[in-house]
């Protein structure tokens, strides 16, 4: 990674003061306006540091999210649009809400629109009117789950969507969304260059699985670990109610296991916590069955926490099917799993009760926690300064507790992952009690 994938675009020159008062003293400077220097380190480390005073090198570093002194535009001139597009995520709510009253009480921007139905919103053969949003419309939509302007999957024809931006005279675009509406966002700003066009295209990550690359914590997350707490503790209880009682429990997490390895860390009752970052094999001497027969044998209970892009190895033969948005559909690891368990005690009349549960759009569908809304309204404040600003073609990122700009192809370039060798799989593994390997 270079200082050049770090760079975030800006339409032009801001010249327009803006209406944040920002200082706390009449004769003083001003309080929280952000300034060119103003970077957030990459790599914090002391090594890091040492290595690149020697080399004599500037340290990689993100720009600094934050309110600026003056705007690309005018906010008596402007008009924004809100999109929300992929699965439902908690605090997507929350993050249009925030942004409709930062905008209004703040910088006074009063047109202020919402596209249903995610991208198909622009297309006009959905037939999908565009809502107005105004602080009253959004008074009370945190408090519940979903999302108020609807969503969809797949990708839609930008030239279209463009047209429409031009049609409804917006000058800023908020896409609230994961891997797949970014890379749409993306595509909406290549097509307002091509054209020449002054629209700020702003995306605010939106992913439960909090796997978007180079920032370190996404809006629901917290919520969905919080929410499968409880679950796991209601599967445990199904597990210990029987002799040899076993309990699988899926969770998100289509490519990363955060999900599954925060909910297991948090209230340390699962036994095996198996990811899609790991292989394991299922027979064999050190194999997960050998393992889970072992634990009966010694516990005679046993809580699987199992993530949903987990072990998809196993269907390499099964036909390959994709959403909307040109995601793999994953085969079920969980009934999969409990069917293994059954052919193989079954067929060595190995006594067990085993309860599957899936609980995943109960979760996705809940409102945000009280953390998560907090983090969602400051997400939201964040892009709107950013964009008010000039900014464009980026994401509201979180490094090193601090909120960033992040140039949109730098945060799709890869998923963020869980590190085998890092100290999180370390702590699951001393929690869980499971062996490092379940390869033989």
């Amino acid at each position: 990674m270079t200082h050049a994938d770090l760079n975030v675009e800006t339409l032009g020159i801001s010249q327009i003061k803006s209406p944040l008062n920002l200082t706390l003293f009449p004769q003083g400077s001003s309080f929280g306006f952000i300034e060119k220097h103003d970077r957030v380190l990459f790599d914090a480390s002391l090594e890091n540091y040492k290595r690149c005073r020697k080399a004599g090198e500037t340290p990689i570093s993100f720009e600094k999210a934050g309110p600026h002194k003056h705007l690309y535009f005018d906010p008596s001139k402007t008009k924004a649009a809100i999109v929300t597009c992929g699965g439902l995520c908690p605090g997507l709510n929350n993050v249009i809400r925030s942004i409709v009253n930062e905008l209004h009480y703040r910088y006074q921007v009063t047109s202020i629109i919402g596209i249903q139905y995610g991208y198909e919103g622009f297309i006009d053969k959905y037939h999908h009117p565009v809502i107005d949003l105004t602080p009253e419309r959004v008074d009370n939509i945190h408090l519940v789950g979903g999302t108020i302007l609807g969503s969809s999957r797949g990708a839609q024809d930008v030239v279209r969507i463009v047209d429409k931006l031009v049609e409804l005279n917006v000058n800023i675009l908020f896409c609230i969304g994961g891997d797949g509406t970014l890379h749409g966002a993306h595509a909406i700003y290549e097509e307002i260059l091509r054209r020449n066009l002054k629209i700020s295209v702003s995306g605010i990550p939106k992913t439960i699985d909090n796997d978007i690359n180079l920032i370190d914590k996404s809006f629901g997350f917290e919520t969905a670990f919080t929410i499968a707490h409880d679950i796991i503790r209601y599967a445990h209880n199904e597990a210990v109610g029987a002799y040899n009682g076993i309990a699988v429990l899926k969770l998100m997490g289509r490519d990363s296991g955060f999900i599954a390895a925060y909910a297991a860390l948090s209230i340390q009752l699962a036994n095996f916590v198996l990811v899609p970052e790991m292989t394991f094999d299922l027979e064999g001497s050190k194999g997960f069955l050998k393992v889970l027969r072992d634990r009966l044998e010694s516990r005679h209970h046993a809580l699987i926490v199992v993530a949903e892009g987990a072990g998809q190895y196993f269907f390499e033969d099964d036909v390959v099917e994709k959403d909307a948005s040109g995601n793999i559909k994953n085969k079920d690891i969980g009934l999969f799993l409990k069917d293994k368990i059954s052919e193989e005690f079954n067929s060595a009349d190995f006594p067990f009760s085993i309860k599957y549960i899936d609980p995943s759009y109960i979760i996705r569908s809940a409102p945000a926690n009280a953390n998560d809304s907090k983090f969602c309204n400051l997400l939201a404040q964040n892009a709107v300064h950013a964009t008010m600003a000039g900014k464009t073609d980026f994401v509201i990122g979180h490094w090193n507790n601090v909120f960033t700009l992040l140039p949109i192809p730098a945060s799709v370039s890869k998923r963020s992952k869980i590190d085998m060798e890092s100290e999180l799989w370390w702590n699951v593994l001393e929690t869980t009690g499971q062996p490092a390997s379940m390869k033989n």
